[in-house]
């Protein structure tokens, strides 16, 4: 099998699976201790949570505070429930659901048109009443990079916070400044279960999830030391290979767009990340598609989520009929992704898309 679909999930690092281990341990190995005892265990895995705290951080904005969650999704409903109510939720129309769907059941939800090259519109105003705007750093489904920049001084200008999602961007290049910034650790290489939200200094939120206190009383629950370990060692090697993971990541891009010249990208060929290809062929049923390639691992671009039967929001956000948005795949690759994969791959998607034009 090849695996194209990194958007959705990363292969766990070797390095992140043996930080891993330790803190899986059972009685014999005394590493499954809980890291809010008092006891020597316990603050074994406390200092093991804080090391990998400070290995998360070291990818941010200086002047913030990681508190672990469960996941993105977690984070964000931190970010937005716990930020305050009232007003307006501004959020542009490329978000992943995390972000809409939490936005649109606070309370008023605006939503920020979309360009036909995949980035959010700057040219447009915030409503007056503007509590919080939301705009990712890369979309998940077709790579595009957004202008946070802008947003995020539109936002300082409005009186609002800034929540980045930068899931797609952690790990892989500088992460933008904001007020919040949501990640997922398996989507650099880290273990599924466990992400961030990084909370700049000086920002109050109120807990959404009440229990224990744990995490500066923002985010009740036993943590994971085995999973934030992991987190934290995945994070330490992207930081370390970065500039070497971007390196190949573009090689292998430059070699899939020769391989997929009879396609059509989805959103700008510039201001991406080179991991995420999302093309379209006219006459293309990418349903049949993935049926005739199921020893590929690719995604298709007419769902935004597996199996859930609704159309792609990111690509209708892009004025794409519902046909093209049917006849587009996402291919997504990384560190561990060899040339024979892309090649293998292209050779035998586009066999089978030639079958059905």
């Amino acid at each position: 099998m090849i695996y194209l679909d990194y958007q959705a999930t990363t292969p766990l690092a070797p390095e992140a699976r043996d930080a891993m281990l330790r803190w899986l341990d059972g009685p014999d190995g005394l590493g499954f201790g809980n890291p809010h005892s008092s006891h020597k265990m316990g603050r074994q895995a406390a200092a093991a949570i804080e090391l990998a705290r400070d290995r998360v951080a070291a990818l941010f904005p200086p002047g913030g505070t990681v508190i672990f969650t469960s996941g993105a999704t977690e984070a964000i409903n931190l970010a937005i429930r716990g930020s305050g109510s009232g007003g307006t939720v501004s959020v542009s129309a490329l978000e992943h659901a995390a972000v809409l769907d939490t936005a649109r059941h606070v309370g008023k939800c605006h939503e920020l048109n979309v360009a036909k090259d995949g980035q959010c519109n700057t040219k447009q105003d915030l409503p007056a009443d503007t509590r919080l705007v939301a705009v990712m750093q890369v979309n998940n489904e077709i790579g595009t990079i957004q202008p946070t920049i802008d947003w995020h001084r539109k936002a300082k200008e409005a009186n609002a916070l800034y929540l980045c999602d930068a899931v797609q961007a952690y790990g892989k290049m500088e992460v933008t400044a904001a007020d919040m910034i949501a990640i997922s650790a398996h989507k650099f290489h880290g273990p599924k279960g466990v992400g961030a939200l990084w909370i700049r200094n000086g920002l109050d939120l109120k807990e959404v999830q009440t229990g224990g206190g744990q995490e500066n009383g923002l985010r009740a629950g036993t943590l994971s030391p085995a999973l934030i370990a992991g987190m934290g060692a995945a994070a330490m090697l992207a930081k370390e290979q970065m500039a070497a993971d971007a390196d190949h990541v573009a090689h292998l891009w430059l070699r899939a767009r020769e391989l997929f010249s009879d396609w059509e990208v989805n959103g700008s060929e510039d201001a991406r990340y080179l991991g995420n290809l999302s093309l379209r062929r006219k006459g293309v049923d990418v349903g049949r598609l993935m049926s005739d390639c199921r020893q590929i691992m690719f995604s298709a671009g007419s769902a935004c989520a597996s199996g859930s039967g609704r159309p792609s929001h990111v690509l209708k956000a892009l004025g794409l009929s519902e046909k093209q948005a049917k006849s587009t795949i996402r291919l997504g690759f990384g560190r561990y992704t060899t040339m024979d994969d892309i090649e293998t791959a292209a050779q035998a998607i586009n066999a089978a898309a030639a079958e059905q034009l």
